[in-house]
C-alpha cells in the first residue's frame, strides 16, 4: 500500500493537478468596500468606491462562473460586494442628508450654525 499525502491542488475526476488562482480583484474589491464605508462620511464620496468594486466584482464574477474550479477567493469577493452595498446605501443616505440640509438652510447658514456651534462647544469644555 503506497503512502498518499492529500494534495488540495490535486482534481479529484481526472488526477490532473489543478492550480487554482486568486480572483485577480477580489482584494481590490475588499478595500474598495470598506473605502466605501469610510467614504460615506465624507459628503457621499463613498458611492464612487461602491460603484467601482461593484462593477470588479461583477467582472471577477463572470471570470469565476465561467471556470469555478480555476479560482479561489470567491468570499473575499462577496465579503467585498456586500461592504460596497452597504457603503453604496450608507453614502446615498449621507449625500441625500447633505443635499436636504444645503437647500433648508443654505451653504453660509449651515457654516455660520456649525461655527456657532464649535464655539459654544468650546466655551462649555473651559
Amino acid at each position: 500500500m503506497e503512502n498518499q499525502e492529500f494534495n488540495p491542488y490535486q482534481n479529484q475526476q481526472n488526477d490532473n493537478f489543478v492550480i487554482q488562482q486568486n480572483l485577480p480583484n477580489s482584494t481590490p474589491v475588499l478595500i474598495m468596500g470598506i473605502l466605501s464605508i469610510l467614504g460615506c462620511c465624507f459628503y457621499g464620496v463613498g458611492v464612487i468606491f461602491g460603484i467601482i468594486g461593484i462593477v470588479l466584482t461583477n467582472k471577477d464574477m463572470k471570470l469565476y462562473n465561467a471556470n469555478p474550479s480555476q479560482y479561489k477567493g470567491l468570499s473575499t469577493l462577496n465579503t467585498g460586494k456586500i461592504l460596497c452595498i452597504i457603503g453604496l446605501i450608507l453614502s446615498a443616505i449621507s449625500l441625500i442628508i447633505t443635499i436636504y440640509i444645503f437647500a433648508i438652510y443654505g451653504y453660509d447658514n449651515y457654516q455660520n450654525d456649525m461655527l456657532e456651534w464649535s464655539m459654544r462647544m468650546q466655551q462649555d469644555s473651559m
